[in-house]
């Protein structure tokens, strides 16, 4: 058998998904059943434990498929968008209803209980998260839980944002967090993936996935805004041919600096370059 990559195959010893039969080994293989994430952000861990690492988010209104829910209240499944694999609370979850129309366009934004600002929030929404729309009136838009959302940070589910990079702009400063993918805190290919899929470009979510399927070999000598820079587990867009941004570990936060500095401060530390990605829609 072909090896499979467990982080977008749901596949475990004892239980598997049953369009993977015959192509890995398991206990059992099951159909799965699809649910919308119900909390603005759902973390997806590697273990069914609070304590386990964080591999990616969920935000709210994505699909997910759940293959096994255990008695604890942790569901197993793969979320619809990237097909990435983990654990998720159960109590995340709901069962499918009404389809999305609207995703946030900012970085965060508000909700209210009703039409007045001076309310108190009951939420607060990341960039990406999915709403199904009931009405709009001129200053918000509302869904069927009679939430009220400014219709300013809101676009229609399909609308896509000219440039990506400007995307990853705006999250300039945001706290570094492995698996993270808000603006409260993210990683290198978190802030990749919400710039790629803000402009509707399909996306994986981890790095070295990004380099295998995104875009075209370019090169550092010809690198113009909007190429990806690739180092093994490490990612960063081009702002120009001088300048990159990243989410990263050495500066805790999402940072602006020369590509200079960065290739060698990572060069110093054993890491090289290992591709330079051009995409086709980048600006």
């Amino acid at each position: 058998m072909v090896a499979l990559d467990p982080r977008t195959n749901a596949f475990r010893p004892e239980i598997a998904a049953k369009h993977l039969q015959g192509q890995v080994e398991a206990a059992r293989f099951v159909e799965g059943t699809r649910h919308r994430v119900n909390e603005p952000v759902a973390a997806m861990r590697r273990a069914p434990s609070h304590e386990a690492r964080l591999d990616t988010q969920a935000l709210l209104g994505e699909t997910v498929t759940v293959y096994e829910t255990n008695e604890e209240g942790w569901a197993w499944g793969q979320l619809e968008a990237d097909g990435y694999v983990g654990w998720l609370s159960a109590n995340a979850l709901a069962p499918s209803g009404a389809a999305p129309t609207h995703k946030v366009a900012v970085p965060r934004t508000l909700v209210f209980p009703g039409p007045d600002i001076k309310l108190p929030p009951v939420t607060a929404l990341p960039m990406g998260a999915r709403l199904t729309i009931a009405r709009q009136d001129e200053r918000f838009a509302v869904d069927a839980a009679g939430w009220h959302v400014p219709s300013v940070h809101l676009a229609p589910l399909k609308a896509r944002q000219p440039d990506f990079v400007a995307v990853a702009e705006r999250f300039l400063n945001a706290p570094y967090l492995w698996g993270g993918k808000t603006s409260l805190g993210l990683d290198c290919s978190g802030l990749v993936q919400v710039a790629l899929q803000a402009a509707g470009v399909s996306c994986p979510r981890d790095s070295d996935m990004q380099e295998l399927a995104l875009g075209t070999v370019s090169s550092l000598a010809q690198l113009r805004r909007g190429d990806l820079m690739f180092w093994k587990g490490h990612v960063a867009v081009a702002r120009d041919p001088e300048t990159l941004i990243h989410a990263n570990a050495h500066h805790m936060m999402v940072a602006s600096e020369p590509v200079a500095d960065a290739v060698a401060r990572i060069k110093a530390a054993g890491g090289e370059v290992t591709s330079v990605k051009r995409l086709v829609s980048s600006s």
